[in-house]
């Protein structure tokens, strides 16, 4: 077996995501074989560091020997069963775990398969509970350049332009508020300023405000203080609006604090969970709620009152094992101290990109490094050619337009963060 043979044979059948693809017959598909720690390893035996944990899942590394070995022993008990009527104790243990974790007040677990999927749970979830107490409020307020998946709720709640015109037809009801501009206090206060004056407008008619908690990812990774949400969240309990927290991305230690809405201070109404909980294994994803909203469906049997949502896989046995081995490691190893030293280091390698003259800024939360560029027409394609320069140098970079990313999973050494950054040098000088 060989790259060559496996890349022939993927065009022949698959369609790739987010993918035109029409490119791969000039650009090389890159086949893995294997992985282990921060590293992939193609059929010819060369590595590349995984600088995206292959997109923002990867924790503690590929084939983490923990991991493997709690799925493994899951394997020989469970696989999966119903969760309607049905339950099993990894995944009783999961939700008593991350309510133990969450913000306090968040008391209920309602598991999906994705992240797309948990955002319309919450949606729904939201819509269903104002309906059920007698209010009416079908629209639904996210920050400018927002994302929050690719389901047609969670699109509709994005502010990606290209989306949005292609299935605007298709889409639910919603409004976008500014999001901060950088990371001041004073852009956190003036966007706040522009969600109460939305609110005084339409706030009878609004269900929840869903945010992307202090990184906005797939829009650029926009970052911004935290006041924002400390300031939304009260204007939120004022008008009656939910308030969502949509932590696929930036939950479990991205921010540099378990949940980034812990550097606020507050506790969302729903706080939405993936990507990283299951260590980056096994596709899961969670919606913790109040009782508050959990009461407001509890009743006797009444279909309208019932929450109308299900999966075949919630709550996957082999999912709730990769998950609750990624929670032991977060308890036994101290990660968030630990990822410290790693935080300090990203934010002295960003320095050497201030002078760069394609540079446009350079901005860091926790673990998350972004490069925005400045200068080129987006027909370029700036980001696809960094892309592949990076590849040479043995590190997957994969740019969001113009704005290059770091986000390793957290057992990278330093060494390994550096060979990034440098990658990332050589492909600034070259394009």
């Amino acid at each position: 077996m060989n790259n060559v043979e496996i890349s022939s044979r993927d065009l022949n059948v698959l369609w790739h995501p987010c993918t035109q693809m029409k490119d791969h017959e000039t650009i090389p598909l890159t086949p893995v074989s294997k992985a282990y720690g921060v590293y992939l390893e193609d059929f010819e035996g060369d590595t590349f560091i995984d600088a995206i944990s292959s997109w923002w899942v990867n924790l503690f590394g590929h084939c983490n020997p923990y991991i493997n070995q709690k799925i493994k022993e899951q394997l020989e008990t469970l696989e999966h069963v119903i969760l309607a009527g049905f339950t099993h104790e990894g995944i009783v243990r999961l939700s008593e775990r991350l309510v133990a974790l969450s913000p306090e007040g968040l008391t209920r677990c309602f598991y999906a398969d994705n992240g797309s999927s948990a955002i319309e749970v919450a949606l729904k979830m939201s819509y269903h509970s104002h309906k059920n107490q007698g209010k009416e409020k079908g629209l639904f307020v996210s920050l400018s350049e927002s994302y929050h998946g690719e389901t047609l709720g969670a699109l509709s709640v994005g502010d990606v332009a290209l989306y949005k015109e292609t299935y605007e037809p298709l889409l639910i009801r919603s409004i976008q508020t500014p999001s901060p501009i950088n990371q001041s206090v004073e852009a956190a206060l003036d966007a706040a300023k522009s969600f109460e004056s939305l609110l005084q407008e339409k706030g009878d008619e609004i269900a929840a405000l869903i945010v992307e908690p202090l990184v906005q990812g797939a829009g650029g990774m926009r970052m911004y203080h935290p006041i924002f949400l400390s300031e939304a969240k009260r204007l939120c309990e004022e008008y009656g609006v939910h308030f969502i927290a949509d932590e696929i991305l930036v939950g479990f230690g991205r921010t540099g604090s378990m949940f980034a809405c812990e550097q606020a201070g507050i506790t969302p109404d729903f706080l939405v969970l993936s990507k990283g909980l299951t260590g980056g294994y096994l596709p899961l994803s969670v919606v913790l709620t109040n009782e508050s909203v959990y009461g407001s469906f509890y009743c006797d049997y009444n279909p309208i009152r019932s929450f109308l949502h299900s999966h075949s896989y919630t709550g996957n046995a082999l999912a709730c094992a990769a998950a609750n081995a990624t929670l032991d490691i977060f308890e036994s190893e101290n990660v968030i101290e630990n990822n410290r030293k790693t935080i300090a280091l990203i934010a002295e390698e960003l320095k050497r990109f201030e002078p760069f003259p394609n540079v446009k800024e350079v901005r860091q939360c926790g673990m998350i490094a972004a490069i925005e560029l400045q200068g080129y027409d987006p027909h370029e394609r700036v980001g696809v050619k960094i892309h592949q320069l990076c590849l040479t140098q043995g590190v997957l970079i994969r740019p969001l337009g113009s704005v290059v990313y770091v986000m390793t999973p957290y057992v990278i050494t330093p060494d390994e963060l550096r060979k990034v950054f440098d990658a990332i040098e050589f492909s600034l000088q070259r394009i």
